[in-house]
């Protein structure tokens, strides 16, 4: 009789822990809000800048949400997502067919929101002459036909052209080859230098370099980083893609992001996989609210959400 007590006492304790452990995990769900809760994130490292701002004012007005941020290249965000490990992720890449199948497999639905629009910059050593770029050499010194900056400029007195990105793994990578449909992959003087930041340190340093960076991280003087790498390094302007041959050269300043002038713009997204009305969920509605995007502007990307006014002025 000890004995079967003994195994009716553990069954009873048994199912007491299972019901508290269910009860707590429907306590932790029913205690997140949209404006409190504690979640992890997936950021693409190129919208590092522009993330920190958003999170930081988001949680300065909601002291109750903690939102931990990683910031990894692409491809391993994406690896995250797929594993249930983030909630939600910011990225310039949709999902695939297979990626979404995959999901609704798991009974997730997720959901894509648009919420800024970005440019790829192209930044220079500050001792590189050539700050006007046609669309035209950039596609060719991609596709291995220009590997010089004489075959940029018949003036320059620079010689190879050393092509640097953050990571093998970014968005940046991904975009220029889907750009100019490189199907043999990125050309030889092609290499990563680890990340954001030493893709700056490495154009400072080398006079031939041409670094590939996102937008947001040359163009906030309000922001130290940004403002910082702006005094290190130089901006090119790129001539339109459809009128490749032209005089007209555009920077990647909001305005010429917002008409197209500018030929190297892409979307931002937000990718959501909240089954419920969460943390995620409220800070992607800050993000594409009236705050969110204003701070989408000031980090010299474009609003997705929130309408802007073009304004041209003529000179006299």
């Amino acid at each position: 009789m000890k004995g079967l007590s003994r195994l009716f006492f553990i069954a009873i304790l048994g199912s007491v822990i299972t019901m508290y452990s269910c009860s707590n995990a429907k306590t932790r769900v029913d205690d997140e809000t949209p404006t409190r809760g504690n979640i992890v994130i997936g950021v693409d490292d190129s919208y590092r800048i522009i993330a920190e701002a958003e999170l930081y004012t988001f949680q300065a007005l909601y002291t109750y949400a903690h939102i931990k941020p990683l910031f990894l290249p692409e491809d391993s965000v994406l690896q995250l997502y797929l594993k249930d490990s983030i909630r939600m992720m910011i990225t310039s890449r949709k999902l695939n067919k297979n990626e979404e199948a995959y999901l609704e497999s798991k009974q997730i639905v997720p959901r894509t929101t648009t919420f800024a629009f970005d440019a790829v910059a192209f930044i220079l050593n500050r001792n590189n002459p050539d700050t006007l770029i046609r669309y035209n050499s950039i596609r060719d010194v991609f596709t291995g036909k220009i590997s010089k900056w004489n075959q940029v400029n018949k003036k320059s007195k620079l010689d190879d052209i050393s092509i640097v990105f953050d990571n093998t793994r970014s968005a940046n990578v991904r975009y220029m080859i889907e750009k100019f449909n490189l199907k043999a992959g990125l050309p030889k003087n092609c290499f990563s230098a680890g990340t954001n930041d030493e893709v700056v340190s490495y154009v400072e340093k080398h006079p031939n370099a041409l670094g590939i960076i996102s937008v947001n991280w040359v163009s906030d003087p309000q922001d130290s980083v940004s403002h910082g790498f702006l005094k290190r390094v130089k901006v090119a302007a790129v001539s339109s893609e459809f009128y490749s041959d032209g005089n007209d050269f555009y920077y990647p300043h909001p305005a010429y992001i917002a008409d197209k002038s500018y030929p190297f713009i892409r979307e931002v997204y937000v990718i959501n996989r909240e089954t419920f009305n969460g943390l995620g969920t409220g800070f992607i509605q800050f993000l594409t609210y009236e705050n969110g995007q204003r701070i989408v502007l000031r980090g010299g990307m474009v609003p997705a959400t929130m309408p802007i006014r073009l304004m041209r002025v003529k000179k006299e």
